[in-house]
């Protein structure tokens, strides 16, 4: 199967695909959008082209287990892209995936605008390696 990760986020959204043969996530960019239409117009386009079987949508959890707010719109939103992609969403708990990705970027020797510019599309390859691993 082929999954499209999605890392939802205030004003950048990082999206990643994989599958469940090769189990590589690779990053394919990072949305900054207004507006939820305006993201979900473009997740759109990026279904479109790499047609996946299925989302992975980020879970923001406390560090103690227990959902707030955050995840409550997380979860709002992969209803909406279940509903408008027709496409399963599974969410994934990504607790220290933004930290894991700042690690690689730390190692990259990018500038601070470069690694801005990757950040969030590295989280979502995060999210959808922990799925990975959870199957």
């Amino acid at each position: 199967m082929r999954y499209l990760a999605i890392d939802l986020g205030d004003k950048r959204t990082g999206v990643a695909c994989g599958d469940d043969i090769l189990r590589l996530p690779s990053p394919i960019e990072v949305i900054e959008a207004p507006t939820r239409e305006v993201l979900l117009s473009r997740l759109d386009k990026v279904v479109r082209e790499y047609g996946p079987d299925a989302l992975i949508v980020g879970l923001p959890m406390n560090m103690d287990g227990s959902e707030g707010t955050r995840a409550t719109l997380a979860r709002e939103f992969a209803d909406q892209c279940a509903a408008r992609f027709a496409l399963k969403a599974i969410m994934q708990d990504e607790r220290l995936t933004s930290f894991a990705a700042e690690a690689h970027l730390d190692r990259s020797g990018k500038t601070h605008g470069q690694k801005k510019r990757m950040r969030d599309a590295l989280a979502a390859c995060e999210v959808l390696k922990d799925f990975f691993g959870r199957c």
